[in-house]
């Protein structure tokens, strides 16, 4: 299928690993031009040789607004003015509800929430004056289904399958296009920091606690990574162009609750 997006300039945060640098790499492969973002100055070099292609990395801190700012300008001084927009983390802590810290709280703001606010008032003006563009958060399936070790995330991303509404509502009119991806359990370095924690826990090892993991999974596995980002390249493609507003789960049929 053809995604009609070869030449489009393409921000995906948080892109050294993970879900991140899967989809730089699958917008890389469909022809754009990928700016990518992520704190450490040397994954992020090690991340732009593997998505090949016209790719810039630009080091930024997804909490600090300066950062943002910085990137965004950048990405459109050296590469051209934003088409496409991923926004993604790392999540807030794991840990208890009562033992979340107010500092933990506002943290968790910052990078999972407060960021989006931040990256679509940078981009959105200017694809709404284009007549085209599209915005994909990649969220979680707490959103959905809360987990008790995953409070914050639980309670932040819940607020951006309202919001991804709200700015849909906004842009649509423009030509405009607002999605969020809410992955389930994907074989990342943050499945495996959950997976030591509930080993810890539990009195399992880590690799135990991945495969319960999976075996919770009506697929039976855990899901790689390039399997979210091809569902977050669609959502960014012209063949969805009729999609906006929409929390999509991408999760092997987990969630019951959506």
């Amino acid at each position: 299928m053809e995604l009609g997006i070869e030449g489009r300039v393409a921000m995906v945060a948080a892109a050294s690993k993970g879900i991140g640098l899967a989809t730089a790499r699958a917008l890389a492969a469909e022809g754009c031009r990928v700016s990518v973002c992520a704190r450490g100055e040397q994954a992020l070099g090690e991340a732009c040789a593997v998505i090949g292609g016209t790719v810039r990395g630009y080091v930024a801190d997804v909490s600090v607004a300066a950062d943002l700012e910085r990137w965004v300008s950048h990405t459109t001084s050296e590469l051209g003015v934003p088409d496409i927009l991923v926004t993604n983390t790392g999540g807030p802590p794991a840990g208890t509800l009562e033992a979340m810290t107010d500092q933990q709280w506002q943290q968790g703001f910052e990078s999972t929430l407060l960021n989006i606010i931040r990256l679509v008032r940078l981009v959105g003006p200017g694809m709404a004056e284009r007549g085209w563009g599209r915005v994909v958060h990649v969220t979680s399936l707490v959103a959905v289904e809360p987990s008790a070790v995953l409070p914050i995330s639980s309670t932040l991303r819940m607020g951006i399958r309202n919001l991804t509404r709200l700015q849909a509502d906004q842009l649509a009119p423009s030509g405009v296009t607002v999605n969020a991806v809410l992955p389930g359990h994907t074989l990342t370095d943050r499945q495996r920091h959950l997976a030591q924690i509930r080993a810890g826990r539990e009195g399992i090892s880590e690799e135990e606690a991945l495969q319960r993991q999976a075996d919770a999974v009506p697929m039976n596995r855990l899901a790689e990574a390039a399997e979210i980002a091809d569902a977050i390249v669609f959502l960014c493609s012209e063949r969805a162009s009729y999609i906006t507003g929409t929390s999509l789960l991408v999760d092997g049929g987990m969630t019951r609750g959506g």
